[in-house]
């Protein structure tokens, strides 16, 4: 790609994937806001490490489920260092519960920080994307998302991430032209996952944090005529 100094903002970056996608975006030369709503000490080792690689890093507190705080937070990765260039959302709660057994408070939690926080971010970041004639969102889906087939345990969380794909796509094509690309990284069963069932997972293993990060990179470094595309790390899972 054409090298881009700017700054990469990787929601949930404290730890696990997020961490991995911070530091592969920090090897490729961008400056890093690290994004954490808890894990303030986490938070600081990740920018520590991201600082190790020649780069500057940020860390910076939101409770992205809030719209307000998620656009404020873009703001201040823009403003961090030499402005935004790659947003990655990270961020997604998931809860594996029976339909009829899942509570509102359950239904909201699924939809706002899968779904409501990247539409927030993405709609704050776009203008100065554009207005960059460069940038690269990458927004995590979840592999099987864009097949309308029944997901009695996971519905609000499949409802979700299936809106981040159509988000994504809207997005891609709004943005078509300008510099800017809008793509998705739908991850299977990882490592870092909750349930991990080995059984259904044609590949018989679960993914990398580092299989996963290489997808999201693939994005960033692709020319932006690659753009409202899903990319599925799931070893054949729900084909």
């Amino acid at each position: 790609m054409t090298r881009q100094r700017g700054t990469a903002l990787v929601t949930g970056a404290a730890r696990g994937i997020g961490r991995g996608l911070a530091l592969a975006l920090a090897a490729e030369g961008f400056d890093v806001a690290v994004h954490y709503r808890r894990s303030e000490a986490d938070a600081q080792e990740t920018a520590q490490q991201c600082r190790a690689l020649g780069v500057q890093a940020v860390t910076l507190a939101a409770d992205v489920t809030v719209p307000a705080q998620a656009r404020a937070l873009v703001g201040q990765a823009h403003a961090a260092y030499g402005g935004l260039a790659v947003l990655v959302n990270n961020v997604g709660n998931y809860v594996h519960r029976p339909l009829l057994d899942t509570t509102d408070a359950e239904w909201h939690d699924m939809l706002s920080s899968n779904l409501t926080a990247t539409f927030a971010t993405c709609q704050e970041a776009a203008p100065l994307l554009r207005a960059r004639g460069w940038g690269r969102i990458v927004n995590l889906g979840y592999a099987g998302a864009g097949q309308l087939v029944a997901r009695p345990g996971i519905v609000p969380y499949a409802i979700a991430k299936a809106g981040v794909v159509q988000l994504s796509r809207s997005l891609a094509q709004v943005l078509a032209g300008s510099g800017v690309s809008v793509n998705v990284v739908s991850p299977g069963v990882i490592e870092t996952s909750v349930s991990q069932p080995l059984a259904q997972i044609p590949a018989g293993r679960v993914g990398t944090v580092q299989e996963l990060v290489d997808a999201a990179l693939f994005f960033v470094r692709a020319s932006d005529y690659v753009t409202g595309q899903e990319l599925e790390v799931a070893g054949g899972w729900h084909l």
